[in-house]
């Protein structure tokens, strides 16, 4: 099928096109014509550029008018069809021969080669040799802004000037003056086989139609002009035997069905089409009104500006199902959102779907260096990892970018349709290339994107990752490809003779910009951060810092409450001068992760925590731990204080840090971590691993095996495997343990509502009945429980039939504090049972 088109975008290796109905295809780079391919055949086979081998951004420009042929419609991934195009004149122009060949016709062209005189054209007519003089291409030349010359594999709209010995030579012009003025007729004897898009043609309206009209024209052709290809201005004023002025917009090979075009901007040959102005696309319209509805394919909408648009009707509701034809009647009103501009049809396409009006990005531009993105994994590659970021906006994870550390293997870490939060490391849309990474500290950093040198401004604090440690320092990169160096002597205070063995590629380091020379790209760093932590920052701390806080790892202090935060608690040290500030997270409040969240909750700010643990200052911050088992680990030295120390056998004292599909990683204190497989979590058969840990859980590991040479350790959960011994007495310990803190923060909640502390279970109270559930459970109110939801199940409820209003003596059972809530039963044997005391015994 033969078609015109407009050259939407350029890349190195294709055009994308832009078609008549917002249709668009792509024109890949092998198909431009003979000579460009056999070029690009040379340079491949060489392995070295070519001079006379242009780039197509060189040749070619957005808004340019081609006459295209399908040469195939292929099926993407996503389901999406892709239309494969040609602008190679021997496809484009097969109909011709040289016989048929006459002045004053319109036909693609390409440059075969420069001349001293002017240029070699291929027109794809077998036999037949074209030039185009110097004198017929300076103007053409001049105003295309693309060089002194036409290159190879160029693409002309060219006019045949003069044809001679029968059609083997023919002189050909692409002046616009020329080209504009010309008009098909039927002197130039065009036949259905060799008619081109593109054509300007009289033509006389035969029959109008509510979605067009057909013409007649060059005698016996006939052609249709769709609703979308009407001029506007003129659409309610056109009749029959009317003679107008159209454009062939395609041809189809097999049915001969022609389609023009009535639209101003085609009606001179060589013309271009109006462009929608930037800030127009993704803007969102809180009122378009509905112009007309075509039940098969859509809406015509008027814009705010006056201007025309189109909405297919998959995108006028959110399901087939929801859409209502009756909301489209002539006059409504609709919010909705441009999508996208049909260069083809001069009009912009929009959408009324409240997902897409409600989209952050819908096109690359809308996209910049530094956001923060939500992703969709598409793929994992050896390059990489392929994040859907929106409809039409893929982006690239470096394997470097996969996370922190390097991951051998990152399918055991992300699967096909994980969703994924990145940080946009580099974006250009012309090339719409997008990469992303997955780095934490990149993506929750803080401190200000270095995305150009002109913003690197000594003093500048702010993150980077190493690409490179040699021996003369550190080459650090940031975003859009920003570099710097961090010589020798800026690595740190102390000297560092082999930064290799210190650092390694892709780690994430905070640095401060010394000097920056913009001009010549030039950067120079240091990790040594002078300037004083900011009030958010403060219990983040350099190296040199930290050196001045005097606790060591496993040291016992008393710590103030400065702030509440969802994940933990920011403290400061109290018996240091210096008030120093420190982190608590909340999982390490107690061994216990109920309680951890409970005693959160019950604290306040400004409250004095005894006895707590300096447990790290790994990540620059200062971490503290209140976990009692923890504790007892470290000061009875049941710990390893690095990887030589640890021994297969050994029971180790630790936290969960992450639960995975395959098994549990714990890590300890001192910073060693090791890995607990799936098949040895637990005495039970592990169908989920979530099922039985949790993050943060107090876990005792025994040390199953240890790789020297990796630095890996395997580690048993299992309880029957990691009793010391007398396992009744470590049971009681840490039962004793368990009351000690509720005890804890039931003295903690006497500050703030005393009566709560009267919910204990055992406990028998009066309560009054507020509803019966359908199910058979009720609810009920009343001192000590005011606020809280009461509940007896209808089990609890026994064989008592109660009503609204009525006051019942019940058990309390159960008493959740995080969720306020109560349980009780109103069963008669439970009632009478006196209540029985259990004593622990030392």
């Amino acid at each position: 099928m033969l078609l015109l088109g407009c050259i939407k975008e350029v890349t190195d290796y294709e055009l994308a096109i832009s078609l008549p109905n917002g249709l668009s295809g792509f024109v890949p780079v092998t198909q431009i014509s003979d000579a460009y391919g056999k070029l690009l055949t040379t340079q491949v086979a060489q392995g070295e550029l070519l001079e006379e081998l242009n780039s197509l951004p060189d040749m070619f420009s957005p808004g340019t008018l081609v006459r295209c042929i399908v040469t195939s419609i292929e099926k993407g991934d996503d389901g999406r069809r892709s239309v494969k195009l040609s602008i190679d004149p021997k496809k484009v122009n097969k109909g011709l021969n040289s016989t048929a060949l006459a002045a004053g016709m319109l036909l693609s062209g390409s440059v075969m080669s420069v001349e001293d005189h002017g240029y070699l054209i291929d027109i794809g007519v077998t036999g037949t040799h074209a030039f185009l003089p110097n004198q017929k291409a300076k103007t053409y030349i001049k105003a295309l802004k693309k060089g002194p010359d036409l290159k190879i594999g160029q693409n002309l709209n060219c006019l045949i000037v003069e044809v001679r010995n029968e059609g083997r030579v023919v002189c050909l012009s692409v002046d616009r003056s020329e080209v504009a003025a010309s008009i098909a007729t039927e002197r130039q004897n065009w036949t259905l086989s060799n008619l081109l898009p593109g054509l300007v043609v009289k033509a006389r309206v035969q029959k109008l139609a509510p979605l067009g009209m057909k013409l007649t024209f060059l005698s016996y052709f006939t052609g249709i002009v769709d609703f979308m290809h009407m001029d506007p201005e003129k659409s309610m004023n056109y009749s029959s035997d009317q003679v107008v002025r159209a454009c062939v917009l395609s041809v189809h090979p097999t049915s001969r069905a022609v389609r023009l075009t009535l639209l101003p901007s085609f009606l001179h040959a060589g013309g271009a089409p109006r462009q929608l102005p930037g800030q127009r696309m993704g803007a969102v319209l809180e009122e378009a009104t509905v112009k007309a509805f075509y039940k098969q394919f859509g809406a015509v909408f008027e814009l705010d500006d006056g201007t025309l648009a189109f909405a297919r009707l998959k995108h006028l509701s959110k399901t087939r199902k929801s859409f209502k034809p009756g909301a489209f009647k002539e006059g409504y009103k609709h919010k909705c959102r441009i999508i996208d501009y049909s260069l083809m049809d001069e009009m912009c396409i929009v959408s009324l779907k409240h997902q897409i009006i409600e989209a952050q990005f819908l096109q690359y531009q809308d996209i910049h260096t530094g956001d923060v993105v939500q992703g969709k994994v598409l793929s994992l590659k050896p390059i990489g990892m392929q994040v859907k970021v929106a409809d039409g906006i893929r982006g690239l994870v470096p394997s470097l970018h996969l996370s922190d550390v390097i991951l051998k293997q990152p399918e055991k870490k992300y699967n096909i349709g994980d969703e994924v939060k990145c940080r946009v490391l580099e974006c250009n849309p012309e090339g719409k290339k997008l990469i992303l990474t997955l780095k934490k500290s990149l993506v929750q950093s803080k401190l200000p994107v270095l995305s150009n040198y002109e913003d690197a401004k000594p003093g500048l604090i702010t993150h980077g990752f190493v690409v490179c440690a040699r021996e003369f320092g550190c080459i650090m990169k940031f975003y859009n490809d920003v570099k710097g160096l961090v010589p020798k002597n800026e690595l740190g205070s102390e000297p560092i003779s082999c930064p290799d063995k210190v650092f390694y590629e892709g780690q994430v380091l905070k640095v401060m910009v010394l000097k920056c020379e913009p001009q010549q790209e030039r950067l120079l760093l240091s990790f040594k951060l002078t300037s004083k932590p900011g009030p958010e920052d403060k219990w983040k701390c350099t190296p040199k810092e930290k050196q001045e806080v005097k606790c060591e790892i496993g040291e016992i202090v008393d710590v103030k409450i400065c702030k509440k935060k969802d994940n933990g608690l920011e403290v400061s040290i109290v018996e240091d001068e210096d008030n120093v500030v420190a982190w608590i997270p909340m999982l390490h409040l107690s061994d216990f992760v109920a309680t951890s969240k409970l005693l959160w909750q019950s604290l306040q700010e400004g409250d004095v925590l005894p006895r707590v643990m300096y447990l790290s200052d790994k990540g620059e911050n200062i971490i503290l731990s209140r976990k009692s088992a923890v504790i007892s680990a470290v000061q009875e030295e049941q710990v390893v204080r690095s990887f030589s120390e640890i021994q297969p056998g050994m029971l180790l004292t630790g936290y969960v840090r992450n639960v995975m599909p395959f098994g549990v990683f714990v890590e300890f204190p001192f910073g060693v971590t090791g890995l607990a497989p799936k098949v040895s979590m637990s005495d039970k058969f592990v169908t989920d691993t979530k099922d039985h840990f949790v993050v943060g859980q107090t876990v005792i590991a025994k040390v199953m095996s240890i790789d020297e040479e990796k630095q890996r350790v395997l580690l048993n959960l299992k309880v029957s495997e990691c009793s010391s011994g007398d396992s009744a007495a470590e049971s009681f310990a840490l039962l004793n343990q368990y009351f000690k803190e509720l005890k804890e923060i039931k003295d903690l909640l006497k500050r703030g509502e005393p009566s709560i502390c009267e919910l204990v279970p055992g406990k028998r109270v009066h309560l009054i009945v507020q509803d019966v559930r359908e199910d058979g459970s009720a609810l009920f109110s009343g001192s000590p429980a005011t606020g809280w939801t009461v509940t007896a199940t209808r089990y609890h409820l026994g064989d008592k039939k109660i009503a609204r209003g009525e006051k019942r003596k019940a058990l309390i059972l159960h008493v959740d504090a995080l969720k306020c809530e109560v349980y009780v039963s109103l069963r008669e044997e439970l009632l009478k049972q006196k209540p029985k005391r259990v004593s622990m015994r030392s």
